[in-house]
């Protein structure tokens, strides 16, 4: 190959990497919202660490994939919506840097979303089955809950269809 040959293959290399990196943070998200515990476990290193907010640690996929699981489990529906701002390449090791925006409703309370703001700080490993998510801090700056007084969900024909 040419010099200019090395240089493009390269700079796709990378650009595969990231659009890989990337996946995997989207992945991570999509699968809380179908309660696919074990696709969100495909998305985590072993020894993954984790904090939400100003909450412990949490050490360990299994562990975390257990506290999400608990975490969500009276969710009627969950709706997560990032936007990946940066993926920092440095070998076979990534940062990441998402802008969040969730909404939750529970069971206890079905007239009422509960509304996240938050931004996702991540560390990525490539491993032999792609890129994993080996530690991921929830920064929260806002939560409140929405409601629905003007009754535009009834006026839309309710929540659904579900898929």
């Amino acid at each position: 190959m040419t010099p200019l040959g090395d240089d493009l293959a390269q700079r796709l290399l990378v650009q595969l990497d990231r659009t890989e990196a990337t996946d995997t943070l989207y992945r991570y998200c999509s699968t809380i919202d179908r309660r696919d515990m074990v696709g969100l476990r495909a998305t985590l290193a072993d020894d993954i660490r984790a904090r939400y907010g100003n909450g412990d640690w949490i050490e360990g996929a299994d562990n975390l994939v257990k506290w999400i699981d608990s975490a969500s489990c009276d969710t009627l529906w969950q709706h997560h919506l990032i936007s990946v701002y940066h993926v920092d390449l440095a070998g076979d090791e990534a940062s990441a840097l998402s802008y969040h925006t969730s909404h939750q409703m529970f069971d206890h309370d079905p007239d009422v979303a509960v509304a996240i703001i938050a931004r996702y700080h991540d560390r990525l490993v490539r491993t032999m089955s792609g890129w994993k998510i080996n530690e991921k801090v929830m920064e929260v700056l806002w939560a409140g809950d929405r409601r629905d007084p003007a009754g535009r969900l009834d006026a839309l024909g309710g929540r659904g269809p579900s898929l």
